[in-house]
């Protein structure tokens, strides 16, 4: 195995078991090995430190994934992460929902590897060179522990470009899904593209803030911002909501809503879908005078890195900015951030500058994180990257 050796003073992240080596950290590499092949990770002193995956295209040159050097990384090795991960989340699975993440990347020590359930299909995300040199393993174990009826290729994400990899999409093995999966989750019955649906096919991560949020809409109206495929809006819904108005830009995202609304009975009297750039129509519906009861808003992620954060602020604040002006007087707000780059003390502060410029009053009740099935190893903080605020607007 070929050794790549750190710089002197380097080796405090993989001492304290964070996943990530950046290039710059590096000092000499005995040997050339592949993007993708696991190397031995050693101290300037030359100490075992750990084994990894190389990629000399990414700034994340070593992604470590063992930190015993009299382990052997096999077939065996995967085995025993893929079981693990999966039966920590089998609780989650039952009659109400069988949809979750049954594998979040480094969270579950496999680095570049994200596997979602959706009712007999795997949808998976390959996101690191050292993944996709044993996915066929990765697919040969998924097949016998879980038996799925098909598993399909979703490793379009633009994270793969950091890895110098193609984006690629397509069936892997058994059926190709249907154009539309029907699963359940919180007892609500979803159709879920995934070919053509956003990220895996569909945002399970909202799961458990869908639950809260919803206790919170009885007899109210709701706007649901970045709608997608309807989560809130049916939550809301199915908790007796009076009237829900469900924004998206995109025409799939505003069909398959529809199509939602239909397939588990809610009257179209009391929705609206309204296919639209969310900022834009923020500001129509403040010209009307149009208020709400509760507001989501659950944007895409606005800062993919720290280098875009200025930019993100101002975006995030001016959209909360235009939430709270909808709000009527004690008007609920649920607001979230996906983008990693933004800590919760951050997000924080972009409320409290989006309430200045508004002139409303605003008091935090909850605060909203990712769920279990996407757990955030204690080693390694980035893996954090859903936030989000359940506010009362005075």
């Amino acid at each position: 195995m070929i050794d790549v050796i750190l710089k002197k003073g380097k080796e405090k992240a993989a001492v304290l078991r964070h996943p990530w080596i950046f290039s710059g950290a590096i000092d000499k590499i005995k040997g050339k090995p592949e993007n993708g092949e696991i190397v031995a990770v050693k101290s300037a002193d030359k100490e075992f430190l750990a084994y990894a995956y190389y990629n000399d295209q990414s700034r994340v040159a070593l992604r470590l994934l063992e930190w015993d050097e009299n382990i052997t990384i096999d077939k065996q090795w995967y085995q025993e992460k893929l079981s693990k991960a999966i039966a920590s989340r089998s609780h989650v699975l039952d009659e109400n929902t069988n949809t979750c993440r049954l594998v979040f990347s480094e969270a579950d020590f496999l680095p570049g590897l994200i596997v979602d359930k959706y009712a007999d299909f795997l949808s998976l995300q390959v996101l690191s060179a050292g993944i996709e040199a044993v996915q066929e393993d990765i697919i040969t174990i998924l097949r016998d522990l879980l038996n799925p009826k098909g598993i399909f290729d979703k490793s379009d994400a633009g994270a793969r470009k950091h890895e110098n990899l193609e984006p690629v999409q397509g069936l892997l093995w058994g059926e190709a899904p249907p154009e539309f999966i029907e699963v359940k989750e919180n007892g609500i019955t979803y159709h879920i593209n995934i070919a053509d649906g956003q990220k895996s096919g569909f945002y399970c991560d909202q799961r458990e803030n869908r639950l809260i949020l919803a206790e919170y809409t009885k007899d109210k109206t709701v706007l649901d911002c970045f709608c997608y495929s309807g989560g809130f809006s049916l939550n809301s819904l199915n908790k007796g909501a009076a009237h829900v108005t469900s924004v998206d830009s995109s025409a799939l995202a505003i069909e398959t809503l529809v199509h939602n609304l239909e397939l588990n009975g809610f009257s179209k009297d009391k929705q609206n879908s309204i296919q639209s750039d969310v900022n834009k129509q923020l500001r129509a519906f403040k010209e009307e005078g149009k208020k709400f009861d509760v507001i989501v808003l659950d944007p895409p992620k606005y800062a993919p890195s720290r280098s875009a954060l200025d930019r993100a602020a101002r975006a995030y604040k001016d959209l909360n900015r235009l939430g709270m002006l909808l709000l009527e007087s004690g008007g609920i707000l649920a607001t979230f951030s996906c983008s990693g780059a933004v800590d919760l003390e951050t997000f924080k502060q972009i409320i409290a500058w989006a309430a200045l410029d508004a002139g409303r009053e605003v008091q935090i009740i909850k605060q909203f994180c990712q769920p279990e099935d996407h757990p955030i190893r204690i080693s390694f903080p980035e893996g954090e990257y859903l936030k989000g605020l359940l506010l009362r607007v005075i």
